[in-house]
C-alpha cells in the first residue's frame, strides 16, 4: 500500500467541501434572483437567514468546518508519522462516506434523524481513528 493512500480520503473530503459550496452558491443566487433580493440586503449571516428560505446548503457548508477539521488533522498526523495502513485507510474512507451521506441528506430532504445517524457514524469512526492513533503513538 502506498504511503499516500491515506491522503486520498482527505482529498475526497476537500472535494465535498467544494461541491457543497457550489450547491450553496447556486441556490443562494437563484433564490436572490427569484425574490429580487439585493446582495447588500444579505451582507450578514443573520440577514441571509432571515431573507433566504433555503438554509440547507449553507448549514451543510458550515458543518464541513466542524468535525471534518479533526479528520484533516488526524490524516495529516497519520501521514507525517508514517502510521498509515489498510485499517487507517478503510476507517478514513468510511468517515468520508458518512460525511457524503450527511451532506446529501442535509442538502436535499433534510430529515434530522437520518442526518443524525450519518453524523453519529462519522463521529464514532473518527473517534476510533483518534483512539488508534493515540495507541500507536504511545507504543
Amino acid at each position: 500500500m502506498s504511503d499516500r493512500a491515506i491522503l486520498y480520503p482527505l482529498l475526497a473530503q476537500v472535494l465535498l467541501v467544494y461541491v457543497v459550496g457550489v450547491v450553496m452558491y447556486r441556490r443562494r443566487v437563484a433564490e436572490m434572483i427569484a425574490h429580487r433580493i439585493h446582495p447588500q440586503a444579505v451582507a450578514l449571516s443573520r440577514d441571509m437567514a432571515s431573507k433566504l428560505a433555503d438554509q440547507r446548503a449553507p448549514d451543510s457548508f458550515r458543518n464541513q468546518f466542524e468535525l471534518p477539521v479533526l479528520f484533516f488533522a488526524v490524516v495529516l498526523l497519520i501521514h507525517a508519522t508514517k502510521l498509515a495502513d489498510l485499517a487507517y485507510v478503510a476507517l478514513a474512507w468510511a468517515f468520508v462516506a458518512s460525511r457524503y451521506v450527511h451532506a446529501y441528506i442535509h442538502c436535499t430532504y433534510n430529515k434530522v434523524m437520518h442526518r443524525m445517524r450519518a453524523f453519529l457514524a462519522g463521529f464514532f469512526l473518527l473517534g476510533a481513528i483518534w483512539l488508534r492513533v493515540a495507541y500507536d503513538l504511545a507504543r
